[in-house]
Order: structure tokens, then sequence, then C-alpha cells
């Protein structure tokens, strides 16, 4: 099997054990819909009910705010926002957006602020993994803006724990009934754990040789790949 099948055979592995699955991300380089297009692809099992993003938690935050938001993300992840008016903005939302961290449209972003428009964060990632290796995540766009302005963010995603609870919320799992499975230590493990679910990292994608000793309390268990969580949930865990 490739490293791909592996994934999806954990998965369903999960489901014959009558395990509850969610899929949560902090991406904001496309919509939910493409992203679920893209993991049935890739032969996952999955439903788009089964797919909490944090462009789903800021589209809420700014339905409840009722502001008109800049949106500072991807073009490919403003689908997920159709419908928010966005004209006159009165708000700032930001997430991943390479092509548009560029001075003249941060300097707008910096001047909505000054004048007491609200920073909405999407995540505040550091980095995130690309083919071409490590690149720099929102986190440090949204700090910049944050001490231009003497201002804070309002974070919605990972590792926020509203985040967590909300994507718990349909499934009746409390938190100590679940266990979250994750490469970052920081955004996916940590987050996770200061919630009171269990986290294991997963030494694949960003992670980062001693990511483990990065957070207190270290993770629940550390170990190779997804698979091998998988294994040691269906053998320790149920």
């Amino acid at each position: 099997m490739n490293p791909v099948q592996l994934l999806s055979t954990a998965e369903l592995r999960l489901r014959a054990a009558s395990v509850m699955v969610r899929f949560v991300t902090n991406t904001t380089k496309e919509s939910k819909q493409d992203l679920l297009e893209r993991l049935k692809k890739l032969e996952f099992d999955i439903s788009e009910d089964e797919i909490f993003t944090s462009l789903t938690a800021a589209r809420n935050l700014v339905e409840q705010k009722q502001v008109r938001p800049m949106l500072l993300i991807d073009d490919r992840a403003l689908p997920d926002f159709t419908g928010v008016q966005t004209g006159d903005p009165n708000a700032v939302v930001i997430g991943l957006a390479p092509e548009h961290f560029h001075y003249q449209l941060l300097n707008q972003a910096f001047r909505l602020l000054l004048d007491g428009a609200p920073l909405i964060a999407i995540h505040k990632a550091r980095y995130y993994k690309r083919k071409d290796g490590l690149a720099l995540g929102p986190g440090p766009f949204v700090t910049a803006l944050e001490y231009a302005t003497d201002t804070k963010a309002i974070v919605v995603g990972k590792p926020e724990k509203t985040f967590f609870l909300e994507a718990l919320r349909d499934t009746g799992c409390a938190p100590e009934e679940a266990v979250m499975i994750g490469d970052d230590c920081r955004d996916d493990v940590g987050g996770a754990q200061n919630t009171g679910m269990l986290g294991i990292l997963v030494k694949t994608g960003k992670y980062r040789a001693a990511d483990e000793e990065k957070i207190n309390p270290p993770p629940y268990l550390t170990c190779e790949s997804f698979p091998h969580a998988v294994d040691h949930i269906l053998q320790n865990l149920l």
C-alpha cells in the first residue's frame, strides 16, 4: 500500500470499531467543499458534516459580530464566505494568503485596526509544510499587526479551546472521551489536551525532532504515523 492507502485503511478500521471520526483543520488555502473533494479523491470515506475547519469558525464569528470583514485569505477559500458583506469593511479577517501578504494590503488592514476594527485570526500557526519545505504561516503576520496596532487578535482556529469544543458539539462526546491525532505539537496536541482530550503526536508532515518537548504536559503519545496512532487507540483505549 502507498502512504495514502495506509491512512484511508486506518480510518476505515476506526469506523469499523464504531469510533466516531471528525477531520479538524486550520487550513485556509481552500474551501471546505474543495477540501472534501480532495479527500474523497484520496479514497477517504468522509462526508461534509465530518469536517470542521477554522474557516467555518471564522465565518460563524463574523456572523455573530455582524461585521463586514476585509478578507486577507486565499482566493480558493472565499467560497466559505459567500453571502458575507465585505463592502466598506469594519473588521479584518486574516488567514494564510501568501499572495496577499504585501505592504499595500497589510497597511490597509493596519489602518482599519487603528480605527477600531477587530482583528480576527483564522489561526496563528507559525509555519506549515509545503512540497518544497516549511513556509511561514499566518501567525507572524497576525503578530505584526498586533504589534503595530497595540491590539490582540481574536483567534478562532486551533489551538483555541472553543475550536475543539465546537468540533465536538454534534458528536455527543465530552473532551475526555476524544483523542486528537496531529503533526503539530502546539496547535493539534497542546490545544486538544488543554481542552481535556488526549493528544497523539505523529512524526509526519510538519513534525520536527524534539517537538514533543515543546509543550507541557507532553503529548499523551508520540508515534511514527497515523496508522500507528490508530493501532494504539484500537488496542488500548476502547
